[in-house]
């Protein structure tokens, strides 16, 4: 196990800057997950680390050790790809045996730590077999078993699932959550799947441009982003953003304004936050899960009128779409609550819950210490 410090680190090629000035800190034994759109310079980060990329500039530590001139087998790393990069013609035992008979191991080690990196991942009946003859996620356990046995002090995941069908990622995602648990080394994984970083990260990095623009827990990403950007991309069904405006609310309290003759009460927690903002154009953040059918039980619930434009059946839950100030929005309702396409119905907000971006520069407003 290692811990892996970033300072400063930026990768150019020619006049584009692919990863501008990265400072994370990830300690022994974490499980970190960069995020991002395609582009955003996670990938780049990785292989940085990994020494498959000359760095710019910067540095990567491992333990306090900069390692940047150091090749990847020095830096004692082991990486999973979106490719399984098996040998076709060696069976699963000859794969993850591969790098340690290349270390000249006793035979006898080299089959105790395959036998028992093949435990760990469940494919101990497979060691006879070649990668033709695996599944999809039966190579995935493969590659990460030929990782294990290497007993690196950090493990790269460069989306390793992107190739799995849904249910198989589902699989893979408990596979390797169990298997940190296990074995408690260091992880940096890459995706650009949010539910991934979500179930998987102790701390998620969210990357942009090049950037990191939030580091936290999964639950303080999605309770309270910093940013437009943060809050749409982590999430699903993604965030709504409705243009608005903020006024006076009467008797010393603020609205949210969607249109004229409807607002919505602005909870008092937050007034002191959202003052500076009265008068102005801001979009009203708010999650599918806090907006839903409104049956008139409480008259304190702010409350809006629409008409449906599409339903989603889910199962028990349905997503419904409707059309506020232009905007398409999204509401997570519970199916027996659905009424029908083209019938208006009234909606329920959370406000406790609410999100409000500045349009000028795309903050979210925070409203709590981070």
């Amino acid at each position: 196990m290692s811990e892996v410090v970033l300072e400063k680190l930026s990768k150019r090629y020619g006049t584009v800057d692919a990863v501008r000035e990265v400072d994370l800190k990830i300690d022994d034994g974490e499980f970190i997950v960069l995020v991002g759109p395609s582009g955003c310079g996670k990938s780049t980060t990785l292989k940085m680390v990994a020494g498959l990329e000359e760095v710019t500039s910067g540095t990567v530590r491992f333990d306090g050790q900069i390692v940047n001139d150091l090749t990847p087998k020095q830096r004692n790393i082991a990486m999973v790809f979106q490719s399984y990069a098996l040998y076709p013609h060696m069976t699963v035992f000859g794969n993850m045996a591969f790098g340690l008979k290349l270390k000249r191991l006793p035979k006898a080690e080299v089959k105790r730590q395959v036998e028992e990196a093949a435990r760990l991942l469940n494919i101990s009946e497979l060691l006879a077999r070649k990668p033709r003859e695996l599944s999809g996620g039966q190579r995935q356990r493969v590659a990460m078993g030929r990782a294990i046995v290497r007993q690196p002090l950090v493990f790269l995941f460069d989306e390793p699932l992107s190739n799995l069908d849904a249910n198989l990622r589902s699989q893979m995602r408990v596979e390797i959550k169990k298997l940190h648990q296990k074995l408690a080394t260091t992880v940096i994984y890459v995706t650009h799947d949010q539910v991934e970083a979500m179930t998987l990260a102790d701390r998620i990095v969210v990357m942009n441009e090049g950037r990191i623009v939030q580091v936290g827990d999964p639950l303080t990403v999605y309770n309270q982003p910093v940013s437009k950007f943060v809050a749409g991309f982590i999430g699903a069904p993604k965030m709504n953003f409705i243009p608005a405006r903020l006024v006076d609310g009467g008797a010393g309290g603020l609205a949210v304004e969607l249109s004229e003759g409807v607002q919505l009460a602005v909870p008092r927690s937050r007034r002191d936050a959202y003052a500076p903002l009265v008068d102005g154009a801001i979009e009203l953040g708010m999650r599918p899960e806090d907006l839903t059918v409104d049956f008139g039980g409480d008259p304190d619930h702010a409350t809006f009128e629409a008409p449906i434009d599409v339903i989603e059946p889910l199962g028990s839950e349905a997503l419904v779409f409707l059309t506020v100030n232009g905007v398409e929005v999204t509401a997570q309702c519970r199916s027996e609550d659905v009424g029908r396409v083209g019938k208006t119905a009234r909606f329920r907000i959370d406000m406790d819950k609410m999100h409000l971006i500045d349009p000028g520069d795309g903050r979210v407003v925070p409203v709590v210490a981070t």
